[in-house]
């Protein structure tokens, strides 16, 4: 296929000015934005998460919202108002620590996201089976279920997205519905199971006191987890429409929304259930579908399986949707191979970096299931992505500090307070993620082979990061030669 010409994320940008023209489609919208942050965002397997743990979740919950999704939705807002071209973070690192710093950024960032689609995927196939009745025990317990599921929907979800974002942004929208309808449901039910049978969970101030415990420490880390997401749309900068205005309307819609959904959602699901029902997978629909049994509403359990699916699905579409823009700027800049910066000449999309990106998590779903139990496989891959996943987010409050020494351009926009807010809330975040990377370097309390896991995390990451510089500088060498 022919290509067209492209100036997304290239240098013939001022700083702080807006992108020239390119040929890719400007088809976001308000709407769409915010149901994008929505189902990249929140998740009810997180709300399982937290439920399971008791009521101190819910501080917890506070704790990440202050110390991680505000420095973070206050970063994405000022750096995609001075950087609204296409590439997002890879740009942001990029203009503040120069080419190496912005490719390793959008490497690890990409790379990380690879298991994140076939554990987000496991998680709605699990939920999915609520729908089959009877062969839910066999199906549950099958590898071959989960890799088609998995596969299946990634390549969809691949080839819509390579047709353009005006088909592909329906799947965020109706996956968006899989994330709130199912906390608005599911507060329905905790208020109906309240007033007949009383709360499940007695909320006290002992019951809301966190714990500080190194057992406690991937769980911690997990729930800051839950809130990032907000900084992948502006990977797409070029394709919003007037992103300057378009995005931080958005952020404070769909950030709303997000912070709501996973405090309430928890609250809702601890007064419908006891902590220890909450587990697993598949532990906020097998807590759901009892309580909807309990309160004699079978169907409703039917329901929210299919919105818990449809989010997932959503989920995945959103994260590949954005991050495959990634390596589509990365190809424009020569640090890829030419042919990712490649745009379809009728669709007006990156296609090459997105068919290479879906075939690449097609790939990563398959193979996590090779030898390995399910609930294995996805405690394996959500592990694998949080400490890869969170480097970037240093590079990115790292950024929001350094620009403060830029001068800012007449359309862009900065946090209220100017600079020393914008230092104070970067600092914040860069503290917050810097101890969540520690926190999940920590195993799990059952593992029984604790410095083995440590090594594992530490040496897979340094063979991922080195990985990067690898590629980067063959691609150094070749421009120079070139």
């Amino acid at each position: 296929m022919s290509e067209l010409p492209v100036t997304a994320g290239t240098r013939e940008v001022p700083l702080g000015a807006e992108p020239a023209q390119s040929s890719l489609k400007r088809a976001l919208r308000f709407r769409d934005l915010t149901a994008f942050y929505i189902v990249s965002g929140l998740s009810v397997r997180w709300v399982a998460t937290a439920a399971a743990a008791g009521p101190s979740s819910l501080v917890i919950w506070i704790v990440a919202l202050v110390g991680f999704f505000l420095p973070l939705a206050a970063s994405v807002f000022e750096l995609s108002s001075r950087y609204p071209q296409e590439g997002g973070l890879y740009v942001w690192a990029r203009e503040a620590f120069g080419d190496s710093t912005g490719f390793l950024t959008a490497w690890m960032y990409w790379m990380s996201n690879l298991p994140y689609f076939a554990a987000v995927l496991y998680f709605g196939a699990a939920s999915a089976l609520f729908v089959t009745g009877s062969g839910h025990d066999r199906l549950a317990a099958s590898p071959l279920y989960f890799m088609s599921f998995a596969a299946a929907w990634l390549g969809i979800i691949t080839a819509v997205n390579m047709v353009g974002l005006g088909p592909g942004k329906w799947l965020n929208n109706i996956g968006s519905l899989g994330s709130w309808l199912p906390v608005v449901i599911l507060v329905g039910l905790a208020a109906v199971a309240a007033h007949r049978f009383g709360s499940a969970t007695h909320f006290s101030a002992p019951a809301l006191a966190p714990r500080f415990s190194l057992r406690d420490a991937l769980f911690w880390s997990t729930l800051f987890f839950a809130f990032a997401g907000c900084e992948s749309g502006s990977f797409m900068g070029e394709e919003i429409d007037k992103p300057r205005q378009t995005i931080p309307r958005a952020l404070v819609a769909g950030g709303a929304v997000i912070a709501l959904g996973y405090i309430i959602g928890t609250v809702a699901l601890l007064i419908a259930l006891p902590a220890q029902q909450i587990s697993g997978v598949d532990g906020f629909m097998r807590g759901a579908s009892g309580l909807c049994a309990r309160l004699g509403v079978p169907w409703i359990g039917v329901a929210l399986a299919l919105l818990i699916a449809l989010n997932c699905i959503g989920g995945a579409a959103s994260f590949l949707s954005s991050t495959s823009r990634l390596p589509f700027v990365a190809g424009i800049d020569h640090y890829l191979p030419p042919a990712f910066g490649r745009i379809h000449p009728r669709f007006r999309t990156p296609w090459v970096a997105i068919a290479v990106y879906g075939l690449a998590g097609i790939l990563v779903a398959i193979l996590g299931q090779a030898g390995t139990t399910v609930r294995g496989a996805y405690d394996v891959l959500v592990s694998m992505s949080i400490i890869t996943y969170f480097l970037p987010y240093l590079v990115l409050f790292a950024a929001m500090a350094r620009v403060q020494r830029s001068p800012v351009g007449p359309e862009a926009h900065r946090v209220p307070g100017g600079r020393p807010v914008a230092l104070a809330l970067a600092t914040i975040g860069f503290l917050s993620t810097a101890a969540t990377i520690v926190f999940s370097v920590f195993p799990a309390p059952g593992d029984p082979h604790k410095v083995a896991a440590v090594a594992k995390v530490l040496i897979s990451t340094t063979v991922l990061i080195l990985s990067g510089v690898a590629v980067f500088a063959l691609a150094r060498c070749k421009r120079r030669s070139a």
